[in-house]
């Protein structure tokens, strides 16, 4: 029981997070959302930031896990670069919410460093995945294969608030194909 009150207190935050940041996690909301007394999420997260830090630390682990699988598959590192925007567009899929680090990364000057860890995380566990499939396409030297994955993730995320900001997937999916034609993206 205890364990399956401290996954729903960290689904519950992370939907929160990725529709109202950081600022927006409240323990008298979650533990409304969750059914239990905002005291009990005390239990497991002393404090607001260690409830952000966990919540984006799961974020980045599942995104990791996410990442693993898609390159463990049969697929050739170019096709899972071609996946790799769809993981974004999940969360506007999802009532319009935000990537959970990215909506953090926007708040980092309201953030304890504990949550500012998790969430520099987050973008250095993406930009790794990316390099390594660049470099694996033999297209681009390591060098350059880290500075296009830095570009790449910054423009996929970007796409994603800009689509947010408007409520339209479809600007999303415009954007993506706009990176894909101009080369930023492989096609």
């Amino acid at each position: 029981m205890k364990s399956n009150a401290r996954e729903a207190i960290l689904a519950a935050a992370r939907r929160t997070a990725q529709a109202r940041g950081y600022g927006g996690l409240n323990f008298r909301d979650l533990a409304e959302e969750v059914g239990i007394k905002a005291a009990s999420i005390h239990y497991y997260f002393p404090s607001k930031a260690d409830l952000g830090a966990a919540v984006a630390r799961r974020y980045w682990e599942d995104t990791a896990a996410h990442l693993d699988a898609l390159s463990a598959g049969d697929a050739a590192p170019l096709d899972c670069l071609r996946a790799y925007p769809a993981i974004f567009r999940k969360a506007l899929e999802s009532e319009n919410r935000m990537c959970l680090c990215s909506f953090m990364a926007a708040e980092s000057d309201d953030l304890p460093e504990a949550v500012k860890a998790e969430v520099r995380t987050f973008a250095d566990v993406n930009v790794a995945w990316l390099a390594k499939a660049l470099s694996a396409t033999r297209r681009l030297s390591p060098e350059d294969s880290e500075n296009r994955a830095r570009a790449i993730f910054a423009a996929v995320a970007g796409a994603q608030l800009m689509a947010r900001s408007r409520s339209d997937i479809a600007l999303y999916d415009d954007l993506i194909d706009t990176y894909r034609t101009t080369g930023l993206l492989p096609a």
